[in-house]
């Protein structure tokens, strides 16, 4: 009889135990007499609206700490957006076509040339508003050829630009626009003041995204021997550098501009860490000779230089110490002072030449008409000669 009464009870647990289950999944509020929620239950705490949360009370207006914000906010206005097209002639579309509109990105943002009838190829860059009449600095190759040239503010206006002049040795152009209420001007830095390890802002617009900020740091100072332009002394940079940032601001952590973006190192067409912006004192030395004079002048001499290799100086039986003269200009300054191939050139002005950077720098410096010493190393003895620098011609038109 006990064993059948502990049978009965066991039965009854195990089904009011059942019942529990099913109103505690299905009807959880039953069960909430006490104030209590059972067990994985969450309707009735979620609609009671009292949750609790730990919010902010920093003022919404002070920086974060570390934050770029007023250095980017006081540079950002004072950078463009540049737009520029060239009309091409159809017949000759199809043999000259752009290598960058096979890039995918490039189809993306401006669309397929090949799928329509127009002749008109589009680029983009970017540019620094640097005067209060409307100068902007940016890179020759953005506007290079370009039939029309349109300028986008920060705040969206957008306006025609016209060409002041430019200086394909520094990769530096200069635009002008005219628009009411115009942007403040840019700040110009000191870069006597960069050191490597300072924090530097790029703003510009990237694949044509729009105005965009990266940060990073100097990298390094100086770096020349690249390449890329003629007349190199680049800032180099690890802020992300993209295509469309070209002639946009480097600026540092007070806004004001230090460097005019310009390359970047990549294998794959993106940032890779590397990017070279030209120092703010080259292109504003080149900025105000080309208001002044329409362009640049520089000393030149006529020659066609060669760096020397160790293994080379030892092959040839000549001295290391310059840049071996491969040929010169017919009625050249250089050949009108007796310089011939094969003389190693080893001083201008009492100034040491190790290479042909330094070489094109120092004869640059010089002023078209003045006379300079030189000292030449030909068969193993020094001649001393006196060279009239002669003016540095423009680039060939194509």
């Amino acid at each position: 009889m006990l064993k059948h009464l502990w049978l009965l009870f066991a039965q009854i647990i195990t089904a009011l135990l059942a019942v529990l289950f099913i109103i505690s999944t299905f009807k959880p509020q039953w069960l909430n007499t006490s104030g209590f929620s059972s067990f994985g239950s969450f309707g009735q705490w979620g609609n009671s609206g009292t949750i609790t949360i730990r919010e902010s009370h920093v003022d919404p207006s002070v920086p974060n700490p570390g934050s770029h914000h007023e250095a980017a906010k006081k540079s950002m206005a004072s950078v463009v957006n540049i737009f520029t097209s060239k009309n091409t002639p159809k017949t000759k579309k199809k043999n000259n076509t752009d290598p960058k509109q096979e890039d995918p990105l490039f189809k993306f943002f401006f669309g397929d040339p090949s799928d329509t009838q127009g002749d008109i190829n589009p680029n983009l860059g970017s540019g620094v508003i640097v005067s209060s009449e409307g100068l902007i600095l940016t890179n020759q190759h953005v506007i290079e050829g370009a039939d029309q040239i349109e300028v986008a503010l920060a705040d969206g206006r957008k306006t025609k630009a016209i060409l002041v002049g430019s200086d394909p040795d520094t990769d530096i152009a200069v635009l002008k626009i005219q628009i009411p209420n115009l942007p403040t001007s840019i700040t110009f830095g000191k870069i006597e003041s960069v050191k490597v390890g300072d924090v530097v802002l790029a703003i510009g617009n990237p694949f044509g995204v729009g105005q965009t900020v990266t940060s990073g740091i100097v990298s390094a100072l100086g770096r020349d021997h690249l390449g890329i332009n003629t007349f190199e002394n680049f800032i180099q940079t690890d802020a992300a550098i993209n295509p469309g940032n070209s002639g946009g601001a480097l600026v540092d952590t007070r806004g004001h501009l230090i460097g005019i973006n310009t390359a970047i190192y990549s294998r794959s067409g993106g940032s890779m860490g590397i990017g070279f912006a030209i120092p703010v004192s080259t292109a504003k030395e080149v900025m105000e000779a080309i208001i002044k004079n329409g362009g640049v002048v520089r000393g030149w001499i006529g020659v066609e230089p060669q760096n020397i290799s160790a293994e080379m100086a030892k092959a040839l039986n000549i001295t290391k110490a310059g840049v071996l003269i491969n040929g010169t200009l017919q009625g050249g300054p250089a050949d009108r002072a007796g310089i011939k191939p094969g003389d190693v050139l080893k001083s201008i002005d009492g100034k040491n030449i190790s290479d042909i950077t330094e070489l094109l720098n120092k004869i640059a410096q010089i002023t078209p008409g003045n006379k300079v010493k030189a000292v030449i190393n030909r068969k193993g003895k020094d001649l001393d000669l006196e060279i009239q620098v002669g003016k540095r011609p423009g680039p060939k038109t194509r």
